[in-house]
C-alpha cells in the first residue's frame, strides 16, 4: 500500500485512537448511568461490530468464505464480556490503563516465552510498567475495585491473546470480521442468563452500538488502513494515548477523578512500555505483534 500522506496519516490515526479510548467512555456511561446490564451492552457491541465489519468485508468473504477461526473468536469474546463487567466499577481511565497495560504485558512476555532477546533498558521498561500496574492495584482509599480490576486484566490477556493469534493476518479486516461474526452466538449466552435482570434501554443500546459499529468496527478498519503507513516502533508508540484519552475523557465528559495514584500510575506504565518499544534493537519484534491489536 502506497504511503498516505502525512496530514491524512496524522488525522486518521488521531481518529483511531479516540475511537480505541471511545470504547471505554461508551460502556462505563453507559453501565454506570443504568441504562443497560453488561451482558446486554457485550451482545450488542459484538453483534453491530460484526454487522459494520461484515458490510466492510462482504466482497471478500464472497469471494473467500469467512475469515479468523473459533479460536481468535473466543479470545475476542473473553476480552468483550470481561470489559463489559469490569466497567461496572471501574473509572473510565483506570480500566482503559489495566487494559492497556495487561495487553502489554501478554505481549512482552509472549515475546520473553518465544525466547526473544530484550537489552537492558527494556528490562527497565517491563519493570517500570509491571511496577506500575501493582501500584495501582495496592490497597488503599483510591485502590479500584479488586473484581472489576482482575475483570479488566482477564480482558486484556484476552486481547493479547487475540492479537498473538492474529499475528501475520494476511486480510486483518476479513478476518476481523468473521471472528467478531462467530463471536456473537458466544454472546447470547451471558445475555440470556442474565437479560431477565438487566435493564435495557434506547439510551443504553445506543452507547452499545456506538461502541461496536462506530468505535469498534469502524475503528478497526481505519487502524488497518493506516497501519501500513506505520512503522512497528510508531503504532505501538501512539497507542499510548489511548488510555490517557480516556482518563481525560472521563474526567471532562464523565465526571471521574484524576486521582494522583492514576496519575502515576499512568506515567510509569505508559512511561515503562515506551521505553519498551523505542529501545527495541532490530530483532523479530513484540511490537510488529502490538501494532495488530484493538
Amino acid at each position: 500500500m502506497p504511503q498516505q500522506p502525512w496530514i491524512r496519516l496524522l488525522l486518521l490515526t488521531s481518529v483511531t485512537m479516540l475511537a480505541f479510548a471511545a470504547n471505554s467512555l461508551f460502556c462505563r456511561e453507559a453501565l454506570a448511568s443504568g441504562s443497560i446490564g453488561a451482558a446486554s451492552f457485550t451482545l450488542i457491541r459484538i453483534a453491530s461490530g460484526a454487522l459494520v465489519l461484515g458490510l466492510l468485508a462482504s466482497r471478500h468473504i464472497r469471494a473467500s468464505g469467512l475469515g479468523g477461526n473459533w479460536l481468535s473468536a473466543t479470545a475476542l469474546f473473553g476480552y468483550a464480556v470481561a470489559f463489559s463487567f469490569a466497567y461496572n466499577s471501574l473509572s473510565a481511565g483506570t480500566g482503559a490503563l489495566l487494559l492497556f497495560g495487561a495487553v502489554q504485558i501478554t505481549m512482552i512476555l509472549y515475546g520473553l516465552w518465544s525466547g526473544e532477546r530484550i537489552n537492558r533498558k527494556q528490562v527497565i521498561g517491563a519493570l517500570l510498567a509491571g511496577a506500575g500496574l501493582v501500584w495501582l492495584l495496592l490497597p488503599g482509599v483510591s485502590a479500584p475495585p479488586l473484581i472489576g480490576a482482575v475483570l479488566m486484566i482477564i480482558a486484556g490477556v484476552s486481547w493479547g491473546v487475540y492479537s498473538l493469534l492474529g499475528r501475520g493476518t494476511k486480510r486483518p479486516t476479513l478476518a476481523t470480521a468473521g471472528n467478531f461474526i462467530r463471536a456473537v452466538p458466544m454472546a447470547l449466552v451471558p445475555f440470556a442468563l442474565l437479560a431477565n435482570s438487566e435493564t435495557i434501554s434506547a439510551t443504553g443500546i445506543g452507547y452499545a452500538v456506538a461502541s461496536g459499529a462506530l468505535a469498534s468496527g469502524l475503528g478497526y478498519a481505519l487502524w488497518y488502513l493506516v497501519l501500513p503507513s506505520l512503522s512497528a516502533v510508531t503504532a505501538a508508540t501512539v497507542q499510548l494515548s489511548v488510555p490517557i484519552i480516556a482518563a481525560f475523557g472521563g474526567f471532562i465528559w464523565l465526571g471521574e477523578a484524576l486521582t494522583s495514584r492514576l496519575l502515576l500510575a499512568s506515567i510509569a506504565v505508559l512511561g515503562g512500555i515506551a521505553l519498551f518499544v523505542m529501545s527495541k534493537q532490530g530483532h523479530g519484534s513484540t511490537n510488529e505483534v502490538n501494532s495488530k491489536k484493538r
